[in-house]
């Protein structure tokens, strides 16, 4: 059984998928408490619902969309159960992509799916992610951080100077996006800076 906080179709909102629908199982509990989590519901590891992996497959199907992000909290935290639903995903023909934090590695889970996105938390979350997990990623997947200022900007340079993997640079408020882009212009990265979709929107 699986531990799931709510199941929902939207748009994605962050990362070279944004603006696509996506369905959405995001499962309960996380190990980190990222000081302005937008999704603090689902960071007790006792709450949500249980539901068996051809449950949550069940409903997936009703909603019509071939794409399915699984997140969190912490998907990797249930990782038996996680293992079992991707690879029932994929048998189904689903595109799945994966939200992790950057904390925990699996190379059956990372290999399976079509593109782990990690969101390699900056000094203003209070958290940390494991550089290390860095170097198991691939080409189809993609880092995300989240800038609030410039000392996650200088976060997100030594990021960008750590892995080949696109990197996602996402400002807290759409209405610094600018600010965010003229520093990276002028450092000449490579990296995109793409505001957060479902908050400009006011989806969740």
């Amino acid at each position: 059984m699986m531990r799931v906080n709510e199941l929902f179709l939207s748009v994605q909102g962050e990362g070279r998928y944004v603006g696509k629908p996506q369905v959405f199982i995001r499962l309960q509990g996380c190990n980190l408490r990222c000081c302005w989590c937008d999704t603090q519901m689902a960071s007790n590891s006792q709450g949500g619902f249980e539901a068996s992996v051809e449950s949550v497959l069940r409903e997936v199907r009703k909603y019509g969309v071939k794409s399915v992000c699984v997140t969190g909290g912490e998907p990797m935290l249930q990782l038996e159960e996680l293992k079992k639903l991707v690879g029932m995903l994929k048998e189904s023909g689903f595109e799945v992509v994966l939200e992790t934090n950057g904390t925990l590695y699996d190379k059956e889970v990372f290999d399976s799916v079509d593109c782990v996105s990690v969101d390699m938390k900056p000094p203003s979350s209070g958290e940390k992610s494991d550089e290390r997990l860095l170097r198991k990623l691939s080409r189809k997947d993609q880092v995300k951080v989240i800038v609030a200022g410039k000392p996650d900007y200088e976060f997100a340079k030594h990021i960008a100077s750590e892995t080949d993997v696109e990197l996602i640079l996402q400002p807290t408020e759409a209405a610094n996006a600018k600010k965010l882009v003229s520093r990276v212009l002028k450092d000449r990265l490579n990296v995109r800076v793409i505001p957060q979709l479902h908050k400009i929107i006011g989806l969740k």
